[in-house]
């Protein structure tokens, strides 16, 4: 591991400003991805400045009906809250399917969302990799691509010698429902206060696979705010893995179904973001949620997916496997909803 230097301000303006200061500095909270970076080398900070009693750790209402998610508050206690649990399921079961209940005791509402995107390759600094180290070619590229995108890349074959080439996917449970609810994010930052739209905080790789997020360095999470919902809103988040626990999504739906059938739906382990489906959005808006017209929508919706070819036989299982997943999830809330 690296050396780096160490602070513990006394207020989120000062870590800010620290941050800020320091072009190689980062933030930390719970630390559950830093410190596995930090580790393995893939992290090289030369500040790292703890935020951990610095934000809220509260869960609080809002004026609107909303909640306010303390930066702060860890998974557990977000997902055993009983206001999520009963106005947002869809959040605390994305909760409850992440890591474990050590890791879930640790990690942060701040920092969840903020995981570098997973690949095989990104954590083993023997391998060249444009997320970690610009311009040195993706190796994930005719490796091994289980877990790998099928949406948002550049080319149906990336040329893996390119600057811009990444695959790699958004880890976060927690994020695919966050974007499902419309949920808002607050930042503190040099240059003060703004508030990001959850499905605008996270990029697609874009000409700088690098950035996982638009957070200008010295920006930080403060809370992040859930909406209302409607009267009578279902929702539901369902995850298919390798095995029972402990394992990362092959593909993840989240879908929230207020009455009228204005329905959201966002996807998880496809993309370099949590992958909001508006196509599908738009083409079941108002209409009769059956499995026939599911099916059609998500088939429009990843009309452009682009499968790798791999080790193991690629990902292209994934395509078949959302439209799948979409397809129980929205009819086992339409069935609760007629119930």
């Amino acid at each position: 591991m690296k050396p780096f230097a160490y602070a513990r301000p006394a207020d989120v303006a000062e870590a800010v400003r620290d941050v800020a200061a320091e072009p190689n500095a980062v933030f930390l909270a719970g630390g559950t991805n830093l410190v596995d970076h930090l580790k393995l080398g893939v992290a090289r900070p030369d500040l790292v400045v703890d935020v951990r009693t610095l934000t809220s750790a509260d869960v609080s209402d809002l004026p609107d009906g909303g909640l306010r998610l303390g930066a702060a508050s860890t998974n557990s206690e977000v997902a055993a809250d009983r206001r999520v649990r009963e106005r947002y399921p869809v959040l605390a079961q994305a909760l409850l399917a992440g890591a474990t209940g050590q890791l879930r005791n640790t990690a942060t509402t701040g920092g969840n969302p903020l995981q570098r995107t997973r690949c095989v390759y990104f954590a083993d600094v023997t391998t060249p990799c444009n997320k970690r180290e610009p311009g040195s070619g993706c190796s994930a590229v005719g490796g091994y691509t289980r877990y790998h995108a099928v949406l948002g890349t550049t080319a149906a074959l990336p040329d893996p010698t390119a600057p811009e080439t990444c695959i790699a996917t958004h880890p976060s449970d927690m994020a695919v429902a966050l974007a499902a609810l419309d949920a808002q994010v607050q930042v503190l930052g040099p240059a003060g206060e703004r508030t990001i739209p959850f499905t605008e905080l996270h990029r697609l790789p874009g000409d700088d696979p690098s950035r996982d997020t638009v957070l200008e360095h010295g920006e930080l999470i403060t809370a992040i705010d859930l909406p209302p919902l409607p009267a009578g809103t279902r929702s539901a988040y369902r995850k298919v893995r390798d095995r029972a626990s402990y394992a990362y999504a092959l593909v993840s739906v989240a879908a929230v179904l207020p009455p009228g059938g204005d329905v959201r739906i966002a996807l998880g382990s496809v993309a370099h973001r949590p992958w909001r489906a508006t196509r599908a959005e738009e083409l079941l808006r108002g209409a009769e949620l059956t499995d026939h017209s599911v099916r059609a929508a998500m088939d429009a919706e990843l009309a452009g997916a682009q499968p790798q070819p791999g080790l193991g036989g690629g990902n292209g299982f994934k395509i078949p496997l959302v439209n799948r997943t979409v397809v129980a999830t929205l009819r086992a809330l339409t069935s609760e909803a007629s119930a």
